[in-house]
């Protein structure tokens, strides 16, 4: 049976499990948003942990806080940061849209953990001490840029190369793998597996500079607006100087926001960061169904490429495998382009100086960010890296594609070489001996060694 504890805000007592590192504020949300059970994600618990400690040294420098309470709560901001009392944090997302309740439980827990060593004359308190200078209107949508913006700098970007290279690696590999081009799911000219990897390769490198493209406004930040945006209650200098401690804690380049109305009153930067990663989902999505297309078999598919196997694949056909990281991965872009909707309607939510969508807006992108470096990760290391090539099949497919027949347009014309076309595929001889059967060589349209020439598959992909 859980045991509990008397505690108080402004608003009378509340009871709180007796060994909760939080306290009043915390549990009355506890109480109010029982709705997903999903809460906040490590990354963001760890930015409002940033934004505690880089307030107390700042408070502390500003003659706001004396030495022995920014030490405390540093070193209690210092243990949220590390992810060691994340239990502590049980409010769900779907809450009051500023992110109050998670900025008040933040405040409690540091609190609490700094009382726990504190030896001052009064003990620290949440918005006395922890919270000074701060309001959640500046503090709240500040961690979601620290969030984000860390996790993209540091995971995300990275997850991305790995799987940009991967790529990069296989078309080099299948450089002189010749298959049949398709558009519109039918047989175009010939190309090389190397070159449709290439172009993969550059969706993700593309994808890659969408995202750093965002960072500049992702790395703006509102500390020190407090509630509207205009400072209130907040020292000279104070501003300047969270953000820069901040930056200096995170390794990331954050700058305070050139216009603090702006940044409270819209989130303009999460949208375009989202948008970004939406496009990179849709890559994905174009990547993935081609793998799974063109690993299609192994007997009744296409059957170019062979996928590793990394798993069996039914529960009642003994033998199958399927392209399990392939779907994970649709899977994710499904997911990333849902959040993407989500975010934009809440971005469109803004009324006056503050909007009040914050929460889920956070959650939509951490997760975002997070599901989608994953799953380029494991997609690269444990499926991309162990293609294999069906050479022998490619070839097959590229030299009975009626499309080779394009060449012949300037050696007899459009319409000519469209006949032979519909010839090769009413009656299943190759273009070649179309072009025989219909007379082109006999009437002396066409030689044989022209044909030849002409019809070599290796000659119709290009130089890129």
């Amino acid at each position: 049976m859980t045991e509990y504890r008397i505690e108080h805000d402004t608003m009378g007592e509340v009871k709180v499990p007796v060994d909760a590192l939080y306290a009043a504020q915390t549990q009355r949300a506890v109480e109010n948003f029982p709705i997903s059970g999903v809460t906040l994600s490590p990354h963001h618990i760890a930015a409002l942990g940033q934004i505690k400690r880089a307030a107390a040294l700042a408070n502390r420098e500003l003659g706001v806080l004396e030495q022995d309470q920014a030490d405390a709560i540093v070193a209690a901001a210092d243990k949220v940061i590390a992810g060691e009392v994340n239990d502590h944090f049980p409010i769900d997302v779907f809450q009051t849209g500023s992110g109050t309740s998670s900025n008040m439980n933040t405040n409690e827990v540091v609190s609490s953990l700094a009382n726990q060593t504190f030896q001052g004359e009064k003990p620290i308190h949440p918005n006395d001490h922890v919270n000074a200078s701060q309001s959640s209107n500046d503090v709240f949508p500040s961690s979601i840029h620290i969030a984000a913006a860390t996790a993209i700098e540091q995971e995300l970007l990275g997850e991305l190369a790995i799987l940009a290279e991967s790529l990069e690696k296989k078309a080099v590999e299948f450089k002189d793998v010749v298959k049949s081009g398709r558009t519109h799911l039918m047989d175009a000219t010939p190309i090389t597996l190397g070159q449709e990897f290439s172009g993969y390769a550059q969706q993700v490198r593309n994808g890659i500079e969408r995202i750093k493209d965002t960072l500049p406004r992702l790395r703006e930040l509102p500390l020190g607006g407090t509630a509207v945006g205009t400072g209130i209650n907040t020292p000279n200098g104070f501003s300047a100087r969270v953000i820069e401690l901040v930056a200096e804690n995170t390794g990331v380049a954050f700058v305070e926001a050139p216009n603090h109305f702006e940044a409270q009153a819209a989130q303009d930067a999460l949208v375009e960061t989202s948008g970004a990663l939406r496009t990179v989902a849709v890559s994905f999505v174009k990547i993935a169904n081609d793998l799974r297309w063109m690993g299609s078999g192994p007997r009744a598919g296409i059957g170019e490429i062979a996928l590793p196997d990394l798993q069996p694949g039914s529960s009642i056909m003994p033998g199958k495998v399927n392209p399990v990281l392939p779907e994970a991965t649709v899977q994710v872009a499904a997911q990333v382009i849902g959040n993407d909707a989500a975010i934009a309607f809440a971005g469109a939510q803004g009324n006056f100086d503050l909007l009040v969508m914050l929460p889920v807006m956070a959650r939509n992108l951490l997760e975002s960010i997070t599901i989608l470096g994953h799953v380029a990760e494991q997609l690269a290391i444990r499926c991309v890296d162990g293609i294999t090539a069906n050479v022998e099949r490619c070839l097959e497919y590229a030299e009975s594609s009626p499309s080779i027949v394009t060449p012949l347009n300037r050696l007899i014309g459009y319409e000519a070489a469209a006949k032979i076309a519909k010839h090769s595929v009413k009656t299943g001889v190759t273009v070649r001996q179309a072009a025989i059967d219909l007379g082109y060589v006999a009437n002396g349209d066409i030689t044989e060694e022209q044909l030849d020439k002409a019809l070599d598959v290796t000659t119709m992909v290009g130089n890129y």
